[in-house]
């Protein structure tokens, strides 16, 4: 008898340790944004804003300075990111009428849930398919609105009034403060709509940056006369294709009548100043540079201000020491530079996204990377942090050695790129490239056109060098390396597994207005 309590007390012991140990796993929260350019983070660049609450991430813990991404648009970073696997492979290659994320995969929740992580993911998912592997969940629909959103949960659907900005992180906070399961570490995923076009400011802050001038890119008159074809033939110039409602000079259409009196009584003087004054050629692209890309860091800083309500609720109730914070984009964003707006290209301002993460105890503070990550290895990432082992069928790797201070000998020294989306929105050619430390090797392959760019002679990218002779053995140096990287990946450039809408799709938005408003 005194042998089985014996051994009884052994096991219970263990058990209790087990599960001690797993109480003790650090929760994981994943900020994600939606086009936020690291242009426009002044732990990245502080010329255009400041952002005191993503910097504080990075103060606090590491900011990376050359993070990519697999597919430059919203819904396939967002797969990508959930199955650590390229487009190619997860079924999401597009934001096409039928794309729908096949929710049987494998996830990087779905495995955090089974190995105890009370899992919740609040914000934009634009992935059509309901959310998997999430005890909780409440999303937009689609895209959403900038204000008065929608959301869909679980149990059905929620109707909310306000800044969408500040809902998002409302819900957040109440599922922190009265829904998660205090007894488990958490897995959350924070995802913010903004600053996605078309840009519609909170009411507090619609006036700043008025009578400011935002210093212009270099490269805002670019005349693409270094590269091919594609650059040139493309519908996403600030000079020709932002819209009215773009440029607030239509009413909004997702506003109360008193949100929209507020909103448009901000713009008014201004619009009729631009009326009476007939701009035209650069003087008009300027005007719309300083519309555009002003109303884009008005919606930056109210992710900022929200960012810093949900980590002061983490340093406010002790959470904070045991909770590794990511903030990053589903990838980058053009704010002037080459004339561009919006993303899509291997062009490093698309390209590259922000990525700055904070972990008490493990990442020094104010530390910088410069290592090549990809949004591939987040969730990869995310498994290592919990303890668990990452598949075998993921591409990317984890970058918990980086955080922790480490130096892995052989980390990748490249990084493999495909973009598919043509012909619109914004008729960008489809290409896949290779960048190493210096050059980028870029392949139009639908029209077999071909660029080389020498990052360290040329970082704004604006000539190609790949029909100089004096950079013949680069080039074929570096279709050998885009030769190794997409049979690492599976990928012969023109397989796609893609998971279709098993339902009708969701119904087209009503409206002049609506159909002219950004949705990718």
């Amino acid at each position: 008898m005194s042998r089985f309590f014996c051994l009884f007390f052994v096991s219970f012991a263990s058990f209790c340790s087990f599960l001690s140990a797993a109480d003790d796993r650090p929760n994981i929260l994943f900020i994600f944004s939606d086009d936020h350019a690291y242009q426009a983070i002044s732990a990245y660049d502080s010329s255009r804003n400041k952002t005191p609450n993503i910097d504080r991430i990075a103060k606090e813990g590491m900011r990376f300075d050359r993070a990519f991404v697999t597919n430059s648009i919203c819904g396939p970073s967002r797969a990508v990111v959930q199955t650590g696997k390229y487009s190619h492979l997860n079924g999401f290659p597009d934001n096409g009428a039928r794309a729908w994320f096949n929710p049987a995969q494998q996830t990087a929740p779905k495995l955090l849930q089974a190995a105890g992580y009370n899992t919740a993911v609040v914000g934009k998912w634009h992935l059509n398919s309901d959310p998997v592997g999430f005890d909780y969940w409440q999303i937009l629909i689609g895209q959403g609105p900038y204000y008065n959103p929608r959301m869909k949960t679980g149990d059905g659907f929620v109707e909310h009034q306000g800044y969408t900005t500040d809902i998002i992180t409302d819900v957040t906070l109440d599922w922190l403060k009265n829904k998660r399961d205090k007894d488990k570490p958490f897995f959350l995923m924070y995802q913010h709509k903004a600053p996605h076009r078309n840009w519609e400011p909170a009411p507090k802050y619609l006036d700043k940056y008025k009578g400011a001038t935002i210093a212009e890119p270099e490269t805002l008159f670019d005349d693409y006369s270094g590269r091919e074809l594609p650059a040139r033939d493309q519908q996403m110039t600030v000079a020709n294709h932002l819209n009215d409602l773009d440029l607030k000079l239509v009413p909004m259409q997702d506003q109360t009548p008193e949100q929209r009196a507020v909103f448009t009584k901000a713009y008014e003087d201004e619009n009729k100043k631009l009326e009476e004054s007939k701009l035209e050629g650069r003087e008009r692209t300027k005007w719309n540079y300083q519309r555009f890309v002003k109303d884009y860091l008005r919606c930056v800083d109210a992710v900022d201000e929200n960012v810093g309500r949900v980590l002061d609720y983490l340093d406010e109730t002790g959470l904070a020491k045991n909770t590794v914070v990511f903030y990053t984009s589903d990838q980058g964003w053009y704010l002037g530079e080459h004339g561009w707006y919006d993303k899509r290209w291997m062009y490093e301002e698309s390209f590259r996204t922000p990525l700055v993460v904070r972990w008490p105890g493990k990442t020094k503070p104010g530390s910088v990377s410069d290592k090549m990550v990809m949004n591939l290895d987040f969730a990869e990432t995310f498994l290592e942090i919990a303890g668990l082992k990452v598949p075998s069928d993921m591409q990317g790797v984890s970058i918990k050695p980086i955080l922790e201070g480490k130096d892995p000998a052989d980390w990748r020294k490249s990084v493999y790129y495909h973009y598919y989306e043509f012909p619109q929105p914004h008729h960008v050619h489809p290409h896949y490239g290779v960048r190493t430390d210096r050059y980028k090797l870029i392949h139009f392959y639908t029209i077999d056109a071909w660029e080389l760019f020498d990052l360290q002679k040329d970082p704004h990218e604006l000539k190609s060098v790949y029909k100089d002779p004096a950079y013949a053995q680069t080039v074929a140096d570096m279709k050998k390396e885009l030769k190794r990287l997409m049979d690492q990946y599976k990928d012969d450039g023109t397989t796609v597994v893609k998971y279709e809408n098993p339902n009708p799709p969701m119904p087209k938005a009503k409206g002049k207005a609506k159909a002219k408003a950004g949705v990718s």
